[in-house]
């Protein structure tokens, strides 16, 4: 099995995650912006191969490792809707950051702006609701650590208003699948 991403990638992130938490064995295969979208239908990473499977988002491939492991993904609905409304917010955050990178503000595409309001709230959603403390997390709560963090290190997402949410994810990188697979700074 070959899982093919990045180490910033917070979907690849979670894919990593899951594999450590179910002991999975997986090559990595580090994939730069321009092999996967030679490689991927999405034209993005990650991106996973199992003999003859092909799979091409990280929640098919995550369904798929933990349904390999045994073990169930996004327990009920209500888990299940988390987990999306998180991808949206990530999607959202992604889709700003790059539009950033190339040099256009809010002011020149207004899009830009909505991407951010909808980060904005979504967090605010989130904040709302409860937490854990700590380990275990469901893979709702797994993507959501991986969002907070790749948004501090994009310097995309502000969580001075959150401050649970703050607290979780300062808690959630002391969970070992987690810090094992901190991006690098």
């Amino acid at each position: 099995m070959k899982l093919f991403g990045s180490f910033t990638s917070p979907f690849a992130r979670h894919c990593r995650i899951v594999l450590l938490e179910t002991g999975q064995a997986c090559d990595f295969v580090e994939t730069d912006y321009a092999a996967s979208a030679e490689a991927s239908p999405a034209k993005k990473v990650p991106f996973l191969e199992d003999g003859e499977l092909f799979l091409s988002d990280s929640a098919a491939i995550i369904r798929y490792l933990r349904e390999k492991a045994g073990e169930p993904f996004c327990a009920d609905i209500l888990e299940y809707n988390q987990f999306c409304l998180i991808n949206t917010a990530l999607d959202a955050a992604i889709n700003g950051f790059i539009l950033q990178q190339a040099g256009i503000s809010a002011e020149q595409l207004p899009y830009l702006q909505r991407q951010r309001d909808r980060v904005a709230a979504i967090l605010a959603s989130l904040e709302a609701q409860s937490l854990p403390e700590h380990a275990p997390y469901n893979d709702a709560q797994l993507r959501l650590a991986c969002l907070l963090e790749w948004g501090q290190l994009r310097q995309v997402v502000d969580l001075a208003a959150c401050p649970k949410l703050r607290a979780f994810w300062q808690s959630s990188r002391q969970y070992g699948p987690l810090a094992d697979t901190l991006p690098p700074q």
